[in-house]
Parts: C-alpha cells; structure tokens; sequence
C-alpha cells in the first residue's frame, strides 16, 4: 500500500491511508496515514456495522484538511468495541482460498 500511495502521489495526488500498523507503514513511506487501532480485517468496523465504517471513512477523509505534507500520521479517535483477546474476527467458516490452503497443509 505504502508503494501505491508513494506513485499516486507523484503523479500530483494526494492520498490517505486508513491504517493499523501506523509505525511501521511511516517506515516505508506511506504519505499521510490515518491511524485506527483496529483488530486486522476490520478497519472500519465489524461486518454490517455501517454506521461505524461511515463514521471512520468520514474521518479518515477528513484528514486531507489537517494532513498539508507527505509524513502526516494522525490517530482516529474510535476504541475497538472488545478487549483483544476477545475480538473474533474470523469467520465460522474460512473462505475457498483458506480452505484450500489449510487442505494442502493437511489441517
């Protein structure tokens, strides 16, 4: 993501990207991040929850008036709703391509 963001900026766009690993994204040379502290799978919040993902889109757009220069990291203000440990983010049942991954490795 950081190498897409880097080439559409150098053709004149500016871009933001919704992040959960801020520190090491800044590393590689994401422009402007927009950080969460999201469980991995659901930066804008759980499945069916469109009142959140509309809210962190709202705000991670809304970093374009604050964000002027590429190296702009700024922390959104939303709280996962489970400690965790207690986050279940995978589905009951693992996509085609998991499947066949776990299939192959003889899970």
């Amino acid at each position: 993501m950081g190498l897409v963001a880097r080439v559409i900026e150098a053709a004149g766009v500016p871009t933001v990207t919704l992040n959960m690993i801020w520190a090491y994204q800044r590393l590689v040379g994401m422009p402007r991040v927009a950080a969460i502290e999201h469980p991995f799978g659901r930066p804008y919040g759980d499945v069916g929850d469109a009142k959140t993902q509309g809210a962190v889109l709202r705000a991670a757009l809304e970093v374009f008036d604050r964000a002027i220069q590429p190296g702009h990291v700024e922390h959104l203000p939303f709280v996962w709703h489970e400690a965790p440990e207690e986050t279940k983010w995978h589905p009951a049942e693992p996509s085609p391509i998991i499947a066949m991954m776990n299939k192959a490795r003889g899970k």
